[in-house]
């Protein structure tokens, strides 16, 4: 059972099935949100999402981001990501027109950073994962 539905942009409904969430910085100890430390944070959970799909492709939202108006420091100007760390496994039907829509569907991982804890559902999800390219980047497989 899906934990969501989303309709994107193209007309295509994707069904949520896994969904992992975890705090952007919980952990930083030292430093401060800036694009070293970002970029760091968005291959980490890149290569999270690789280890944990390994069959599936991986598609990152590119994050957006706040520059605060803070002293910058060593590593450059103050950069932060939105709070939330998400990445989520999709299903949908299969892309490829021949394949039996009974035994064939289409997956796709997907790495983005949101604001809050909510769980993206319908039109109302996030603009970005609703633009996904599902054709492009999904990839179909046999139940």
């Amino acid at each position: 059972m899906p934990l969501s539905h989303i309709a994107l942009s193209s007309g295509r409904s994707i069904e949520l099935t896994e969904l992992r969430m975890s705090s952007t910085y919980g952990g930083m100890l030292e430093g401060y949100p800036c694009k070293p430390i970002n970029d760091m944070k968005v291959r980490g959970l890149q290569r999270q999402a690789e280890r944990a799909f390994p069959s599936t492709p991986v598609h990152l939202v590119p994050p957006s981001c706040e520059y605060p108006d803070q002293t910058a420091g060593a590593f450059g100007p103050v950069e932060v990501l939105p709070s939330v760390a998400c990445i989520g496994a999709f299903r949908s039907t299969a892309v490829a027109p021949e394949l039996d829509s009974v035994l064939h569907r289409s997956a796709l991982t997907v790495v983005w950073f949101q604001a809050g804890l909510d769980v993206p559902s319908g039109g109302d999800a996030y603009l970005a994962l609703r633009s996904i390219r599902w054709e492009e980047l999904s990839q179909d497989y046999e139940l």
